[in-house]
């Protein structure tokens, strides 16, 4: 199996934009949320899919903050993994990388191809590294794929605390340096 992490560009975008509602949808199950009026993961009234991907065009225009990157195995979409630098980070200031997004597709979850995935993220960029997730029981299995990868990753060195942060209150928040 070869699991492959690339920075998305203008022309493969697209990919991503399919991916994504199909991340919206799996989102919905752990935060309760439901479509809009067009059946829409979005808490406003946009009427198609191709107005929400415009949401993720910034993404692709700010090369140098912002890297989008796009997960395969054996050359079939498998995931996507956003990772953000300063200033688009809800982090204390001495972040540098805040892993964004991070889902996989459910043909390639309990396989490895998370943990590679993750592995190959955090080996791109050295540095102080902020990752979220919801502390709520329906995430129980997020939780543990990070606890699992990021103790891995880091040779159990790595930090977890909840709601240190007024919009972070239903988060566990991971920090680690690489």
């Amino acid at each position: 199996m070869n699991i492959n992490l690339q920075l998305s560009t203008a022309d493969n975008k697209f990919i991503i934009n399919n991916i994504y509602p199909l991340y919206l949808h799996d989102l919905s199950e752990i935060w309760g949320n439901k479509p809009n009026r067009f059946g829409i993961y979005e808490d406003n009234d946009m009427m198609t899919l191709t107005e929400q991907n415009t949401v993720f065009d910034i993404w692709w225009e700010k090369p140098s903050i912002l890297f989008p990157f796009l997960i395969t195995v054996d050359d079939v979409p498998a995931g996507l993994a956003f990772v953000a630098t300063p200033p688009y980070i809800p982090c204390p200031p001495n972040i540098n990388y805040y892993l964004n997004e991070f889902f996989l597709l459910r043909p390639f979850r309990g396989s490895g191809v998370g943990e590679e995935a993750a592995r190959q993220v955090f080996n791109r960029f050295r540095g102080n590294w902020e990752v979220q997730t919801a502390k709520m029981e329906r995430n129980v299995r997020a939780q543990m794929f990070w606890r699992k990868t990021l103790n891995a990753y880091t040779n159990g060195q790595y930090s977890e605390v909840s709601g240190e942060y007024p919009d972070a209150e239903d988060k566990i928040i991971f920090r680690f340096t690489n």
